[in-house]
């Protein structure tokens, strides 16, 4: 693509997207609402095109789509949010007791197995610190909207994302095929077909994460938390969601979920069987991971490698905050599409074959 542009238009070029990344980082602050509306449009618009196939006008198809969007984000924040908080709550309640059994229990038959001395640890300060500490969680959720209400300009700027999320969205789902076909004739003619050809590999790199990856962290933290609930782990819930959630990373979220599950159930129970239990739930887990719901709802033509997303989500992280959190994966998505087309170029170029 680069070869059909002089090097005034290369400089060009590197001009503009020097100056987009600037932008990025002036504006990360205000720019996460839009990222947010533009991703939920993007995984929509498939949808609201289905419906148009179907003889349902692009309006109407938008305001089901996003309605059924806005109920599933509904049910998220008034069933999720407080399950998660009774779990965290749980889990800092039994905090002392599974300290003390870790101390006068675990490690004892621990240093048996293995021929040392039982080492002591010092355990009253922390103990101290989650018991004087543990009342006031129930209240978090309170005492955010307090530390918030304290500020009028953080208050006023929360009220704005909750209110900018669903209106972007909303119009962004109504107007995506007529952006698209505008910077589709912004093109220049020269390059229309090569911008295609990358244009839709992209899009069905990041169609295929996006949209196939989410639905199996869903599918992986149900299995999870359901296999937990069956094993009796009071933390189920919790260390099943957390499980699927850093599933994107093929591989994390399996060895995240059976080191803390393997821990919790050790507290808990105190036995090996438990233990054996929760390797079963995970295996489990494992097994449907690569055998169904990856083949079947991502694919394999996506070609990000494990370290890839760990890097790339760090890297975005670090230069742009949560907005480059959000953009890491598309970006490294993107740059992955244009490495194979010069890695192609290269193959088919005089210095590889003369």
């Amino acid at each position: 693509m680069l070869s059909k542009l002089n090097d005034s238009q290369k400089w060009f070029l590197l001009a503009i997207l020097t100056f987009s990344g600037w932008l990025v980082y002036l504006l990360a602050p205000v720019l996460t609402p839009f990222l947010i509306s533009a991703l939920l449009a993007y995984l929509g618009d498939p949808l609201v095109d289905r419906l148009e196939e179907h003889k349902i006008s692009r309006t109407l198809g938008v305001v089901v789509v996003f309605f059924v969007m806005s109920l599933v984000s509904l049910i998220f924040l008034l069933v999720m949010i407080p399950m998660l908080e009774k779990q965290i709550s749980v889990l800092i309640v039994k905090a002392p007791q599974a300290i003390d059994s870790l101390q006068d229990t675990i490690l004892p038959k621990i240093a048996q197995f293995a021929g040392f001395e039982t080492p002591t640890l010092d355990t009253s300060a922390f103990k101290r610190a989650i018991m004087g500490n543990w009342q006031s969680f129930g209240g978090a959720m309170g005492s955010i909207f307090e530390k918030l209400t304290s500020s009028g300009l953080k208050i006023i700027n929360w009220l704005a994302f909750l209110v900018l999320i669903p209106v972007v969205t909303f119009y962004l789902l109504r107007d995506w095929d007529i952006m698209i076909a505008k910077i589709h004739d912004l093109l220049p003619r020269r390059l229309e077909s090569t911008v295609n050809r990358l244009a839709k590999e992209c899009d069905e790199v990041l169609a295929e994460f996006f949209r196939g990856q989410l639905s199996v962290m869903i599918a992986l933290a149900i299995i999870y938390t359901v296999g937990l609930m069956i094993v009796g782990l009071d933390l189920a819930f919790l260390i099943g969601m957390i499980s699927g959630l850093v599933s994107f990373v093929p591989y994390l979220g399996f060895i995240v979920g059976i080191v803390i599950a393997s821990i919790a159930a050790l507290m808990q129970f105190q036995d090996g069987i438990h233990l054996v239990y929760v390797a079963i739930v995970f295996g489990i887990g494992q097994a449907l991971e690569g055998m169904v719901l990856s083949p079947l709802l991502v694919g394999d033509r996506i070609g990000l490698h494990p370290v890839a997303v760990i890097f790339a989500v760090m890297a975005g992280g670090q230069l742009f905050g949560f907005v480059g959190v959000l953009l890491a994966l598309p970006v490294a998505a993107i740059i992955v599409v244009i490495v194979r087309h010069w890695h192609e170029l290269y193959k088919e170029s005089d210095f590889y074959t003369p």
